[in-house]
């Protein structure tokens, strides 16, 4: 993987609010294009795949890690994977774990397959936008990958997506049709949300997989492949917004973030959602490890 160059001490990162002006952001546009290029490699546009990411995710096959420990009970996952139908209080952490990291895989490939319709083709891309909008929908769908195999750690073999109710399905296929000025700030949002949900993951990994140290270690590095990749995309989508669409972002994390929390109750009983919400609101880049910085992208206007 290549690292970026722009890569800074953690002193020295600014909030993801920072004001920016048009110049700006257009040139932030043309060095996180190039950022893109050699951190992804060649687009699969077929596969929705990404030369880098595959091989990555060849070397995981290549040598695999399977939990010595396998969930207490096989049959619980499967039957709270899309719909938490028992008590919780029946079921251990790790089945809430891997049932929450089903449910947000769902929501994210749900999310990604109606804009990958709407937008072009690399080599049919109207303008730099389109390009990077592209190979960061492709990021997207590796992500789901990443996350299939943290199931597979734990000996879930049998994983498939069922497409989202019908409303949720509709909304996500009409919301890339939106224009720019109106989608960047919940796209945005998205993203804010997606790596602070990550970052507390790490964590819950780190805390319910202590019994499993090979298995944990596993996890957290197919996570932070995927925290690499989010880091950038934070700033990639602020760089579409003006002031105003800076401040409409603020006002709706607290309502995008409770809504989707209650599409996944596994957050709320694993994860602090006032922390995520907080967190969110006060983000910037010193609160995201070195070793995932070096590797990512941070727009300029956010480094002092």
């Amino acid at each position: 993987m290549a690292t970026t160059t722009n890569h800074t001490q953690p002193h020295s990162l600014l909030s993801i609010f920072t004001p920016c002006t048009q110049e700006q952001r257009q040139q932030n546009f043309e060095t996180y294009w190039d950022f893109s290029q050699k951190h992804a490699g060649k687009i699969y546009e077929q596969d929705r795949d990404l030369e880098n990411k595959r091989n990555k995710r060849e070397e995981f096959k290549a040598n695999p890690v399977r939990s010595k420990k396998p969930l207490p009970d096989l049959d619980a996952f499967y039957r709270n994977n899309v719909e938490l139908v028992d008590d919780p209080k029946t079921l251990d952490q790790k089945t809430l774990l891997m049932t929450c990291i089903y449910k947000f895989a769902r929501h994210e490939l749900n999310g990604i397959k109606g804009a990958w319709d709407t937008v072009p083709a690399v080599d049919k891309a109207r303008d730099i936008k389109d390009k990077i909008s592209r190979v960061h929908l492709a990021e997207e769908f590796c992500h789901v990958r990443l996350f299939t195999e943290m199931l597979h750690t734990f000996h879930l073999e049998n994983i498939e997506f069922p497409p989202l109710g019908p409303i949720e399905t509709k909304v996500y296929e009409i919301f890339p049709h939106f224009p720019e000025s109106l989608m960047s700030p919940p796209a945005f949002v998205t993203e804010l949300m997606g790596m602070n949900f990550y970052i507390q993951l790490d964590e819950k990994i780190c805390e319910i997989l202590d019994d499993e140290p090979e298995a944990r270690d596993r996890l957290r590095e197919l996570l932070h492949e995927i925290m690499v990749d989010e880091c950038a995309h934070i700033g990639q989508r602020r760089n579409f917004m003006g002031p105003i669409g800076v401040w409409f972002s603020k006002v709706m994390i607290k309502p995008i973030f409770k809504m989707f929390t209650r599409d996944i109750p596994e957050i709320a009983i694993l994860f602090d959602v006032d922390r995520l919400i907080t967190d969110a609101h006060a983000f910037d880049y010193s609160t995201i490890s070195p070793r995932i910085l070096e590797r990512s992208w941070v727009p300029s206007y956010c480094r002092a």
